[in-house]
């Protein structure tokens, strides 16, 4: 079978629609267009229906009541609801917060912004496989903590944090525990109760839904978790998220979480079963490539390798029919290496030559088995070209070569 060209592998930067997911949403385009909040007439009634029955479906895939979703426009406003939320709601009680340093930048740059309002944050740092210490964890709890606020699964690496054994500490300890579920949520089973999760935040458009809409989790009972909302105006979303709801994108985010709760196991396993294909051909026909982050504790559909003696830049213009991404979408317009992997001791160099493959949903054997042919190839030239790889080859330790700089 012809493989169509470009394929697309950067499936944690975003998802391409189901076509389901589109079918569920057009009729609340020009028929079912009503005002979810419009209480007096059919219009409205029939798009609060479709927003509720989403809100159902949501609830359903994490182990939620429908009550308990917040919907947003996105991760990014719902990590900023979660961590502000508490951090004004609970000021009274403490103003410190704990986090990781490899959360991506909605959690970290949250973070950051709460510092210059006089509150303290810890950044635990990662083990070399990219998952935090619990005794690091447990050791930065102080009495003024409020909030743990630690992802599920990374964006770049694939990585799954011990989320149910934060879940139990943050418990004994009486702080909130919220979690960026973004990449995690449709992919893996998630179980806020069975976690002691006290908020998640997810979005659509990672899980073949649409872009711009998102939602957070927020407890109601053991414990009861309020917040401060950070958006005023019609006290939409129990008062935490004034703003007209996008009822389209509900009904979307609603189908696409259906689909991911019906069809996870057999998804899950095929699309390991195509990411351990990828790995193992790239393996077993290049040396010095290494995987980044744990393989015990990944997403089945992510791979994280870096390249050694290939340049990064070159490496994704030598594959340009494949989508793929260095580092992570949101830094991409830099070319810092990966904050991320630097967090695990990546060296620099190491760094700007790791590719994230993001294998989805459409994605096939043939388009695997010519994206494995595309990276070797380019990678052969490419070394072929570096006298640096040339004198690994030949034995020498580059670690200890004087470079002339003159």
């Amino acid at each position: 079978m012809a493989v169509k060209l470009p394929i697309y592998l950067d499936n944690h930067a975003t998802t391409p629609c189901d076509p389901r997911v589109v079918q569920a949403m057009l009729p609340y385009f020009t028929e079912v267009f009503g005002n979810a909040a419009s209480r007096n007439h059919a219009f409205g009634w029939q798009a609060e229906e479709g927003v509720e029955n989403a809100r159902a479906a949501i609830a359903k895939l994490i182990g939620a009541t429908p009550k308990e979703i917040i919907f947003t426009s996105g991760a990014t406003e719902s990590n900023n609801l979660a961590i502000k939320g508490v951090a004004e709601m609970y000021r009274e009680k403490g103003n410190h917060i704990i986090t990781e340093a490899t959360e991506h930048k909605a959690v970290l740059d949250t973070c950051k912004r709460l510092e210059k309002y006089g509150y303290e944050v810890t950044y635990l740092p990662v083990q070399k496989d990219g998952r935090i210490d619990l005794d690091d964890l447990r050791k930065a709890i102080t009495p003024k903590t409020i909030l743990i606020s630690i992802m599920y699964a990374n964006n770049e690496i694939g990585v799954i944090q011990p989320v149910s054994e934060i879940g139990a500490i943050a418990r004994e300890k009486g702080v909130f525990f919220h979690t960026d579920g973004v990449q995690a949520a449709g992919k893996i089973p998630v179980d806020v109760q069975k976690d002691n999760i006290d908020m998640i935040s997810l979005t659509a458009h990672k899980m073949y839904g649409p872009k711009g809409v998102g939602a957070l989790y927020v407890r109601r009972r053991n414990p009861r978790v309020q917040l401060s909302a950070i958006l005023d105006g019609g006290g939409h979303e129990r008062g935490m998220r004034s703003g007209t709801l996008n009822v389209t994108g509900i009904v979307g985010f609603g189908k696409a979480s259906e689909i991911c709760m019906n069809e996870m196991p057999v998804e899950s396993a095929r699309l390991m079963k195509l990411r351990d294909r990828l790995k193992d051909n790239i393996l077993s026909q290049l040396d010095e490539v290494y995987i980044n982050g744990s393989m015990t504790h990944r997403l089945p559909h992510n791979m994280n390798m870096s390249f050694a003696f290939v340049e990064g830049e070159s490496m994704l213009m030598g594959i340009n029919d494949i989508a793929v991404s260095s580092g992570s979408a949101c830094t991409s317009a830099t070319l810092e290496p990966s904050y991320v992997l630097k967090a695990l001791g990546v060296g620099e160099d190491l760094a700007h030559t790791s590719i994230r493959f993001g294998i989805g949903r459409f994605n096939t054997e043939e388009e695997i088995d010519y994206v494995t042919g595309r990276v070797v190839e380019t990678v052969v030239r490419l070394r072929e070209l570096s006298p640096l790889y040339e004198m690994a080859k030949e034995g020498m330790d580059l670690s200890k070569m004087q470079w002339n700089t003159h």
